[in-house]
């Protein structure tokens, strides 16, 4: 499960449309939005890849300022280079 969460800013009068724009971006969906035009969304996807793929699609809507990462955690790619580590030898060294 790989999921992410982004900050949008807009301008209030433009809220509405712009959330309405984000949910039918496919696995995005709207959490919390204040009268300040802010707007909290999680992003689901297979990938980081595919999760930055989405947050480009919002930040190119109309009246989105800004769009930016404020969480992301990706249980397949964290299980993969935590095996990839421990393959490696790698690790903490003893103090």
């Amino acid at each position: 499960m790989n999921v992410s969460s982004i900050v949008v800013k807009t301008k209030p009068e433009h809220m509405q449309e712009v959330m309405d724009r984000i949910k039918a971006v496919d696995l995005c969906e709207v959490h919390f939005f204040d009268p300040h035009g802010q707007i909290i969304v999680t992003i689901e996807g297979s990938s980081i890849d595919e999760q930055m793929e989405r947050l480009k699609l919002i930040q190119g809507i109309p009246f989105v300022f800004t769009a930016n990462l404020a969480y992301s955690y990706c249980e397949d790619e964290l299980t993969k280079a935590v095996g990839q580590i421990k393959g490696s030898g790698a690790g903490p060294s003893p103090d």
